[in-house]
């Protein structure tokens, strides 16, 4: 399989989490079991295979590669892919396609989606996604991830299964949700962003940006460019109830082994050993 963009892979509770990120240049995500990625600043060939993305904004860095991703599974006659994007930005997206189509002499055929804060995503039986809204200098959003399955209701679980069957074909619902947040992925935000949906710091696996890490750096620029930094983490510390974190996005101008020095030294011990820094 051809290998023309960086993919670095990590896997945690039966799930493959798969794709680059490095702020201004670009960020792209899959997770193979669930045949789904986030974000579509680059596209490695063999990402055509995910029929279904979620963008979280349409910043060059996150967005670029939508019509090469689109043009691929159209040359591969795999079926339009599905992406869902905020909805503020459904109507410029299907004119750049346009005018892709007209300066590739191909059809760009795909399913924009617009979504907003709140919005259910249905994936599949077994998942189904929330949209929350993100802070950050464009209109965007995150992505959350659930894992649903149907639990008998506590008042039936003493029945034996001939008196639920008989509930059953009498109409009765016997049985209710249970979802379990499994991975959240943010996207650029501020800490605004984040603190207003409570759900990521519960979600099993948490892929979230950390463009800058170095104390001298101006948190309020920072976060007026809708952007993270180490020290929001450290504040923060106590809520991470997350598995696994994995902190992404970080500024170009510094190279690899200094942010991983940096960061992980200053790291507490319970948050330092749930952290896996995408370098």
């Amino acid at each position: 399989m051809l290998e023309n963009l960086p993919v670095l892979s990590y896997q945690h509770g039966g799930l493959t989490i798969e794709g680059y990120s490095r702020a201004a240049v670009q960020s792209y995500w899959r997770i193979p079991e669930l045949k789904l990625g986030f974000d579509l600043g680059g596209s490695p060939w063999d990402f055509i295979g995910i029929p279904t993305f979620l963008v979280t904004h349409s910043h060059l860095d996150h967005m670029a590669a939508l019509p090469v991703y689109v043009a691929r599974r159209r040359m591969m006659k795999m079926e339009p892919p599905t992406i869902y994007l905020p909805e503020e930005v459904v109507e410029p997206t299907e004119k750049m396609l346009k005018a892709w189509q007209k300066l590739d002499r191909g059809r760009m055929v795909c399913n924009l989606v617009g979504v907003k804060h709140g919005q259910e995503i249905e994936l599949s039986r077994e998942h189904v996604a929330t949209v929350f809204a993100t802070t950050h200098t464009v209109p965007s959003v995150g992505y959350l991830i659930w894992q649903r399955r149907r639990k008998l209701k506590p008042e039936y679980q003493s029945m034996t299964g001939d008196q639920i069957r008989e509930l059953r074909l009498a109409g009765t619902e016997v049985t209710h949700e249970l979802r379990t947040p499994l991975i959240c992925y943010t996207g650029d935000t501020s800490p605004a962003g984040l603190d207003a949906y409570p759900p990521a710091f519960d979600a099993k696996i948490l892929i979230i940006e950390m463009t800058f890490f170095r104390p001298d750096h101006r948190r309020e620029k920072i976060h007026k460019y809708g952007h993270l930094h180490l020290d929001d983490f450290l504040e923060r510390a106590d809520k991470f109830r997350n598995e696994k974190i994995i902190a992404m996005h970080f500024s170009t101008r510094y190279p690899t082994n200094q942010i991983e020095k940096s960061v992980m030294k200053r790291l507490p011990e319970e948050l330092r050993e749930r952290f896996k820094l995408w370098l």
